[in-house]
């Protein structure tokens, strides 16, 4: 809901001058411009909790912001131009005396507040959408014959309404508490932006030839089955899924060890469900800077170049990231060194039972989880020559 109008200051109140710079139509919502439809009317006041009072001119006046910064505000959240239309509720001039505040006390720079609009404004409206299209069209089917579907969408709305709210900000405090864990754990200020991660890519083969095929709806539900699977494994074995791109999801994870066993646990998940394509990962370990929930950088486009070279239901990773593997005890050097770790490990065993002392005073052997085979060095574009490594796994592992 923000204006075409960036007039500043608490002057006369701005007409409609056409002449006034549009917000870009890709960084806006237009579905929420303001309606004379009365169920729409009620709904809004129903999920806003109170009703339609401001223009935009006047919201930012009773904040005490500038017109200029309310409407760099409404646009960072993603609000779509309504000129001076009376729509803004208390709930707007409240949000704008807050943010406002938060620049004014000296704890958030001012484009640091907007950048706090922008990243809450995109998070919650795909939310929003997600809600809207799956959750709620299933759930307000006409429970009985006769009933259109708007009937059923008010009472529906008031009964969830509080409740999605309190686990809305339930799931946010959770999350936020891990996120500044593992900032506080950071060695350093500048890890805390640039991070030394684990990056990987999981895509889909054959994603294209399938949309040919498929029909909508089915194609909608093998996208929604492999997002919620890939969501779940990563989540469940302690990476991040840092988004998700139809046949392709990006995570990352703080060491070599998580990201090595999230990757095998896809391609092993994926191989089992006969619905899906086959799978393709690679990972990448470097620095990485992080903004607004995403990763960029070098390591993250050297995941990407190896996810497009991997084999099918495989994984490559790049040198670093075997080096770390190595590095923790994860995977032996080569299978030379494992084999001859295993020789010497039999050999101190028959030693130790012809002098007659117990095997559990001798070094145990290493347990590798993984194991790496190097392929052939190739040129990748953009990131000059680079050696893949073959990711598999050595034994079984407990889930």
């Amino acid at each position: 809901m923000t204006v075409g109008d960036t007039t500043s200051g608490a002057g006369e109140e701005p007409g409609q001058d056409s002449s006034v710079h549009a917000t870009p139509h890709h960084e806006v919502d237009h579905t929420v411009e303001p309606t004379d439809d009365p169920l729409a009317i009620r709904l809004e006041a129903l999920i806003l909790g109170a009703d339609r009072r401001y223009t935009p001119f006047q919201a930012a006046r009773t904040a005490g912001v500038s017109m200029d910064l309310a409407s760099r505000f409404w646009r960072a959240m993603g609000f779509a131009d309504i000129g001076q239309a009376k729509a803004l509720t208390e709930a707007d001039v409240l949000a704008l005396r807050r943010l406002a505040g938060l620049v004014e006390a000296g704890l958030l720079s001012e484009p640091m507040a907007i950048q706090v609009a922008r990243s809450t404004g995109q998070t919650t409206a795909r939310l929003a959408e997600w809600q809207i299209d799956s959750f709620l069209e299933g759930l307000t089917e006409p429970p009985e014959p006769g009933m259109t579907r708007t009937e059923v969408t008010y009472p529906l709305i008031e009964l969830l309404l509080p409740e999605l709210q309190e686990f809305l900000v339930y799931v946010w405090r959770r999350q936020l508490a891990a996120a500044t864990g593992r900032v506080v754990q950071a060695a350093d200020d500048e890890e805390m932006v640039d991070r030394r991660l684990a990056v990987g890519f999981a895509d889909l083969v054959g994603f294209t030839r399938l949309t040919r095929r498929l029909e909508e709806e089915e194609l909608g539900e093998l996208v929604e089955s492999f997002e919620t699977t890939a969501a779940d494994l990563v989540a469940a074995h302690g990476g991040r899924l840092i988004k998700t791109l139809g046949d392709e999801v990006l995570f990352a994870a703080d060491d070599a060890g998580t990201a090595a066993e999230i990757a095998l646990r896809l391609i092993e998940a994926m191989s089992q469900d006969e619905t899906m394509p086959a799978l393709r990962v690679g990972i990448a370990f470097g620095t990485v800077t992080t903004r607004m929930g995403d990763v960029f950088g070098t390591t993250v486009n050297l995941a990407s170049r190896l996810t497009s070279i991997a084999p099918k239901d495989a994984v490559l990773v790049d040198g670093a990231f075997a080096k770390e593997l190595v590095r923790h005890g994860d995977a032996p050097e080569s299978e030379a060194q494992a084999a001859e770790a295993v020789a010497a490990a039999a050999e101190r065993a028959r030693v130790a039972e012809k002098e007659g002392r117990e095997p559990d005073d001798e070094p145990p052997l290493p347990t590798y989880r993984f194991g790496l085979q190097p392929m052939w060095q190739r040129p990748v574009r953009g990131l000059g020559v680079v050696e893949p490594w073959l990711l598999a796994r050595r034994g079984k592992t407990g889930s």
